[in-house]
């Protein structure tokens, strides 16, 4: 803790030295060059939401890198930098930017505390799931946008807080909220269709992490796990062990590992049990621009079309 104290010290030292006494770079943009607003997401994936309401009215940066876990990350100095400046910041809350605290630490280095500041919760309006784990049954599930339902909440909330930062830009982020919506609401049809191709006692699936709470319910799944949460132990004996006898007792035919996990411990549970890990899915970060599931719509497509693949295969 106290390595972490000294860390956001020189932060703060960091940003007030460029703020006060650094010279200005000839040619370098200023915010009078161009009236984007400049904004922060925690992660890819609300990155890529807020991206398709602000369309072209926006510049973002997102804080933890494609392929990381947000349940714990570190800022760096650029991170602090940007977030001060932002016109807007976007984190997902229920219990996901908690780790060591880092999230509410960032938000004080740069600036952004008080009932005014311009720090929005995308999950607001969200009915939060609990975890499950003994002793751990008042923090929340943070796995929301894995139910597209929610994906659509997130962007209205996006649409509400960009305009209040923007009036003048009120109509532009309507018309890029509808559009996207219009698609998400499709792509959770299209699941739930597939979905329902499946009979209900093969809707049973088993990752890594227990990130699929809200995805179940969604459409209409069971869902076991190794771990609960990437903020907790990952793949201690006891989890491997529980997990295996799950499997065992309700004969589950196919396993999957996210894209953000290391695979060894589901590779564990594929030996012990003889199941294969039919596909990889994605949880807390999109695919590398370029790649599989690069946006919010292509990694929940992905993932739809890849379990149900996988426990439909003969």
């Amino acid at each position: 803790m106290k390595k972490w104290n000294l860390f956001f010290v020189f932060l703060i030292s960091t940003v007030l030295m460029a703020a006060c006494g650094a010279p200005q770079v000839a040619n370098e943009p200023t915010k009078s060059d161009s009236d984007k607003l400049q904004v922060v997401t925690t992660y890819s994936i609300l990155y890529d939401i807020v991206k398709n309401v602000g369309g072209d009215r926006v510049e973002i940066h997102s804080l933890a890198p494609i392929g990381s876990n947000p349940h714990e990350y570190d800022p760096l100095p650029a991170d602090v930098q940007k977030t001060t400046d932002a016109d807007a910041v976007f984190y997902n809350g229920l219990n996901l930017e908690a780790g060591n605290s880092w999230f509410d630490k960032l938000m004080t280095t740069a600036g952004k505390t008080g009932p005014d500041a311009p720090v929005f919760r995308l999950s607001e309006g969200v009915a939060a799931k609990h975890l499950t784990t003994k002793g751990k049954e008042s923090e929340e599930d943070p796995h929301a946008w894995l139910d597209v339902r929610n994906g659509i909440k997130y962007a209205e909330n996006a649409k509400n807080a960009l305009i209040k930062v923007d009036p003048a830009h009120k109509e532009t982020y309507e018309q890029n909220a509808k559009k996207y919506i219009e698609q998400l609401t499709a792509l959770h049809e299209e699941a739930v269709k597939q979905y329902n191709q499946i009979p209900k006692e093969q809707r049973l699936l088993v990752t890594s992490e227990g990130a699929f709470k809200y995805f179940s319910e969604a459409y209409d799944f069971e869902a076991a796990y190794i771990w609960e949460i990437n903020s907790e132990n990952q793949g201690t004996p006891e989890q491997v062990t529980q997990v295996v006898d799950t499997i065992r007792a309700k004969k589950i035919p196919a396993l999957f590992v996210e894209t953000s996990i290391d695979p060894r411990s589901m590779e564990m549970v594929s030996n012990e049990t003889g199941v294969p890990i039919v596909g990889k899915v994605f949880t807390d970060s999109l695919g590398k621009p370029g790649e599989d599931g690069d946006t919010y719509i292509k990694m929940m497509e992905w993932n739809i079309k890849t379990i149900y693949e996988g426990l439909t295969k003969k």
